[in-house]
C-alpha cells in the first residue's frame, strides 16, 4: 500500500507533499477549476460528440474528423496553443485489415478425424497484415498448418515463478491458450501478461507458427459470443511506423483464431485432460501444458487499406523558466467503433460514456488550466487520441513520437469513460497509480475533495493495459487513470452491480448513447480530481518516480531515462 498524505515527513523525501495542504495560490487553482468545469458544458460537448451525424467517431472516417475538429476548435478559443509543429494534428498512420471470411478457413484434425467448424459460430479469425505495407488497398494471404500444443495462459513469468511454457516444445507448432492470466498475480501485474501482445512475444520467441485461443466459462458471462464475433469482424489496426511497417504485428505467426465454447469443447476432444480439468488448473494460478491429440490448417485472407487519422495536441507553457521544458501529459481517447450491431433500430455506437465523456471532461480540465492567472511550474499537453479502440494505437504513436522529446514527459493522466459517470461517489480506483510516487498525490487529490481511494474492484477486467496510460508505462512515463468507484453517496445504489451491468448491457452498443442515466455533477467534481492530479505534479520541481523495486518500473523504467524519440 502507498504512503497515504498524512505521512508527509516521510514521502517528501521521494516526492514533495501536496502543494495545495501548503499555500492559498493552490487553493485558488482549485477554486478555478471548480468554476469552471461545469456539468452543463460537459453535458454540450457529449451530446455533440455522441450525435449520430458522427457515426460513431472511428478513425479514417468523416464523422472522427468532425469530432477532430470540434476538439481543436475548442482548444484554440480557449487561447491554447497548438502542440504539433504546424498544427494542432499529429496525423497517425495507420493499417486497418479485414478478414474475408469466405475466402479463409479453420481445420481441425482431431485423433486423424477432420471436424468440420463454422465460421462466426465456431470459430472467428484475426486478420493478416502485408509487412512492409502498402499504400493502397491489398489482397493479403496466410496459410499454416501445424499441431497443436495446448500452454495454459500462455503466459511465462519469472519474478512470480510461473512459466505455462515449461517442459514443451512447441517450435513449429499452433499454440492454445486461455484468454487472460492466472487470478493468483497482482491485479496489474495479471493485466500485463494478459496482453496479447506479451503473449504473441512470448510464442514467437519459441518458435510457434500460430495461435489459438479459448475462454474461461465465467469469461463468456462477461464478453459473450454474439458480443465478440462482431468487434472481431470489423477488423484489425496497427501503426506504421517510418518504414511502413506494422507496429507489433508478427509475421511468424501465421494464424490465429478465437474458438467459441462449443469449438474449444470439440478442439478438446480426447485430449490428455478434460475442459474442465484445465479450467480448474488455471483458476487455481497452476501452470500447465501438454500435446493435444490433433493438428490446425489455418488459412487467412484479408483485405488492406492505409488510413490517416490524427490526434489533436495542445499546449500551455509552464511559469518557471527552469522547470517548463518539463511536461504533464493529458489523455483521452476521441475515437469509438462507429457503425455496429443494430439495437432498436440504431446501428451507430456513440460512445457517450467511451469515451465523449473523456473527451468531454479533458476540454474543461484543460479550459480550467487555460483560466488559471498563472501557469503551473511545467508545461502541461493535452493529447486527444485515436485508435484507442483498435489497440491503443493513437497514444501508442504518440508515446514513440511525441511531439517534445520523451524524457521530458514526466507523468501522464489519462481519462477513458469519465469518473462520476454513473453516480455520486464516495471512492474513486486509481489504475496504476500504487507503481509510482503518482500515488501520493492521486491521495492528495482524493482527499481534497472527499474520496477515498479503492483498489480495482475487478482484476478480471484486466482494465490497466486497456487504456492509453498503458502506452506511457510502456515506455518509463508514471502514469495514473482514474476510474470509477464502487461506492456511492447514495446508500441505495449497489456502485459495483451498476457497473458490472453496464459493461454487459451498453458497453461498445449503440445503447452507450445520450438516452441513458449519467450523472453530469458527479462527473465535473470527478473532472476536477484529474485536473488536481496533474496541477500538483505540473507544480512540484521533483519529477514522479517509480517505486523501489516495482514491476513496470524495473522492466520499462530505464526507457525513459534514454535519449528521447524526438519532435
Amino acid at each position: 500500500m502507498k504512503l497515504r498524505l498524512w505521512f508527509c515527513g516521510v514521502v517528501s523525501l521521494a516526492l514533495s507533499c501536496s502543494l495545495f495542504a501548503q499555500n492559498s495560490s493552490d487553493h485558488s487553482a482549485i477554486q478555478v477549476a471548480e468554476k469552471t468545469i461545469s456539468p452543463e458544458q460537459i453535458r454540450a460537448h457529449i451530446r455533440f460528440l455522441s450525435d449520430s451525424l458522427l457515426q460513431g467517431r472511428a478513425p479514417g472516417t468523416s464523422g472522427y474528423d468532425i469530432a477532430a475538429k470540434y476538439v481543436a476548435s475548442e482548444l484554440e478559443g480557449m487561447g491554447l496553443h497548438p502542440g504539433v509543429s504546424g498544427g494542432w494534428y499529429q496525423p497517425v498512420p495507420l493499417a486497418k485489415a479485414v478478414t474475408d471470411p469466405k475466402a479463409s478457413s479453420l481445420e481441425l484434425t482431431i485423433n486423424g478425424k477432420q471436424e468440420t467448424l463454422t465460421d462466426g459460430k465456431d470459430y472467428v479469425l484475426s486478420t493478416r497484415f502485408a509487412s512492409p505495407a502498402p499504400n493502397d488497398a491489398t489482397r493479403v494471404e496466410s496459410d499454416v498448418s501445424a499441431p497443436l500444443v495446448f500452454v495454459g495462459f500462455g503466459v511465462t513469468a519469472p519474478e512470480q515463478k510461473y512459466d505455462d511454457y515449461a517442459g514443451v516444445d512447441v517450435e513449429g507448432k499452433i499454440v492454445v491458450s486461455i484468454y487472460g492470466a492466472p487470478p493468483s498475480f497482482p491485479s496489474t501485474v495479471r493485466a500485463y501478461y494478459s496482453d496479447g501482445i506479451v503473449k504473441a512475444k512470448n510464442a514467437v520467441s519459441r518458435g510457434a507458427l500460430g495461435e489459438i485461443s479459448i475462454m474461461l466459462p465465467e469469461d463468456w458471462k462477461r464478453y459473450p459470443w454474439d458480443w465478440i464475433v462482431p468487434q472481431i469482424q470489423v477488423g484489425e489496426m496497427h501503426w506504421l511506423d517510418r518504414k511502413g511497417v506494422p507496429h507489433d504485428f508478427f509475421p511468424q505467426l501465421r494464424g490465429n483464431a478465437f474458438l467459441s465454447e462449443k469449438g474449444a469443447e470439440t478442439l478438446f476432444t480426447g485430449a490428455p485432460q478434460s475442459l474442465g480439468q484445465v479450467f480448474a488448473t488455471a483458476r487455481a494460478g497452476k501452470p500447465q501444458a501438454f500435446a493435444l491429440s490433433a493438428s490446425a490448417h489455418i488459412h487467412t485472407v484479408a483485405h488492406e487499406t492505409v488510413i490517416h487519422s490524427p490526434n489533436i495536441v495542445a499546449e500551455l507553457k509552464g511559469s518557471d523558466p527552469d522547470l517548463r521544458d518539463q511536461y504533464v501529459v493529458y489523455t483521452a481517447h476521441v475515437d469509438h467503433l462507429g457503425v455496429c450491431p443494430a439495437i432498436n433500430g440504431d446501428n451507430v455506437c456513440h460512445g457517450a460514456l467511451d469515451n465523449a465523456s473523456g473527451t468531454s471532461t479533458l476540454l474543461e480540465i484543460a479550459r480550467a488550466y487555460a483560466n488559471l492567472p498563472k501557469p503551473p511550474r511545467l508545461s502541461v499537453l493535452f493529447v486527444f487520441v485515436t485508435g484507442e479502440e483498435m489497440g491503443l494505437l493513437g497514444s501508442d504513436y504518440f508515446a514513440h513520437f511525441p511531439t517534445v522529446p520523451l524524457p521530458s514527459i514526466v507523468a501522464n493522466v489519462n481519462i477513458d469513460g469519465a469518473p462520476g459517470s454513473y453516480f455520486a461517489m464516495k471512492d474513486v480506483v486509481a489504475l496504476g497509480a500504487e507503481h509510482s510516487s503518482l500515488g501520493a498525490v492521486v491521495d492528495s487529490s482524493a482527499k481534497e475533495l472527499g474520496y477515498a481511494v479503492s483498489p480495482d474492484p475487478m482484476p478480471e477486467e484486466v482494465a490497466f493495459i486497456r487504456s492509453d496510460q498503458y502506452s506511457f508505462v510502456l515506455q518509463g512515463v508514471p502514469a495514473v487513470d482514474v476510474e470509477d468507484g464502487i461506492h456511492a453517496t447514495d446508500p441505495r445504489i449497489d456502485g459495483l452491480k451498476v457497473i458490472k451491468t453496464w459493461l454487459v448491457t451498453r458497453y461498445h452498443t449503440p445503447l452507450d448513447s445520450m438516452d441513458q442515466p449519467i450523472d453530469f455533477t458527479a462527473m465535473a467534481k470527478g473532472a476536477v480530481m484529474n485536473f488536481l492530479i496533474g496541477y500538483d505534479v505540473a507544480q512540484q520541481a521533483q519529477a514522479p518516480t517509480w517505486n523501489a523495486g516495482d514491476f513496470f518500473g524495473t522492466t520499462y523504467g530505464p526507457k525513459h531515462t534514454a535519449a528521447g524519440a524526438g519532435k
